[in-house]
């Protein structure tokens, strides 16, 4: 079946939501077997050690680059189209939102795509965690906290309309971003060597660039058949926590993309951790462990909105585009976790040493 039958038969909003579905099945199985997480890269770089989670996480972070860089090459999406790049970026959004995420991560002891990956193999810390985070992005979207993230990301916004492309604001060609994407690769290659990561780990890992790209091309093809204007999107959890969130609070609400992404991480990961016989219930540490994760995703729900996309939608599928907002927020993200495990984290294990 083409994709217009597949549209005639199920309806556009459908489509979309099977396609976020696909999506997420594919990051969830990737992410939960690669243990790919952001949050533990930073904390790891932070103490001076480039081993197997920087690692991984720069793979990742690089067959996006590449696999999206070649798609647009060969004329199978157009990051141009994207909404993340057809509507202003927020500079001051994606300096503070990207701070306090980072420090909401390293607290929570995971970025929001982390905490759904774990709590789909019975990590109750997670789940507790991923709801929190959940609503204060949808407080911070529309409800009482939209005002302050309005304000804050209307202090510094890009010009002309649209967010900042890197490779044409650096002049570079159009095959730039995919040699980039290339180079960063060898490195991760050369530290997955040094620190002995087995071929299925670093399959895996990329395998998490991969979904990104999926999303790209299927939202983008999508775009092309619909009647009804389509959201050029990927993998990212602020928005689409908050959007699945209400779809299941609001009789009204409609399919989209956003809503089969999460399910679609959720099951894939539980899936993966089944198979794998990684499945198992957590539950929090003490009562100090349960206060710093709920602090923190209440700080990731609000930061990730304020910066427009998680350690996943601005640091992995915007960077993949090279918007230039989801790159500043990324560095950003890295300073407030790197400064958090220093601050807190690390003086803790201090005392408690």
């Amino acid at each position: 079946m083409d994709l217009v039958s597949l549209v005639e038969g199920i309806g556009e909003a459908p489509t979309a939501a099977l396609f976020g579905l696909l999506t997420g099945l594919t990051f969830g199985v990737a992410a939960q077997r690669s243990r790919f997480c952001l949050r533990a890269a930073t904390v790891e770089f932070a103490r001076g050690r480039m081993e197997d989670k920087v690692a991984v996480w720069l793979l990742t972070f690089s067959t996006a680059v590449v696999w999206v860089q070649a798609a647009q090459l060969l004329g199978l999406m157009n990051a141009a189209d994207a909404r993340m790049m057809a509507v202003p970026g927020s500079w001051s959004g994606a300096v503070i939102g990207g701070l306090i995420f980072g420090a909401g991560m390293v607290l929570a002891r995971g970025c929001s795509g982390r905490l759904l990956v774990l709590a789909a193999t019975g990590n109750l810390r997670s789940v507790v965690s991923g709801l929190i985070f959940a609503v204060v992005a949808q407080m911070s979207l529309s409800g009482v906290l939209s005002p302050l993230r309005d304000r804050l990301a209307g202090l510094w916004v890009t010009s002309g309309g649209r967010n900042m492309d890197l490779l044409a604001t650096f002049g570079l060609p159009e095959w730039g971003g995919l040699a980039l994407g290339a180079a960063i690769a060898v490195l991760a290659l050369w530290l997955s060597r040094r620190n002995r990561i087995g071929a299925a780990r670093l399959i895996f890992a990329s395998g998490v660039g991969f979904a990104v790209a999926m999303g790209w091309v299927l939202t983008y093809e999508l775009s092309l058949v619909a009647f009804d204007p389509v959201q050029i999107e990927s993998a990212t959890f602020t928005g689409p926590s908050a959007h699945t969130l209400m779809f299941f609070l609001d009789r009204n609400a409609i399919l989209e993309f956003d809503v089969g992404l999460v399910p679609g991480v959720f099951i894939g990961a539980m899936l993966a951790a089944a198979l794998s016989g990684e499945m198992r219930i957590q539950a929090f540490d003490g009562a100090v462990t349960m206060r710093k994760a709920m602090i923190g995703a209440a700080l990731m729900g609000f930061g990730g909105m304020l910066a427009g996309g998680c350690a996943i939608g601005a640091g992995v599928t915007g960077g993949s585009i090279f918007a230039g907002t989801a790159w500043l927020a990324l560095f950003y993200m890295w300073i407030g976790a790197m400064l958090t495990d220093f601050l807190i984290d690390q003086r803790t294990e201090g005392v408690l040493a």
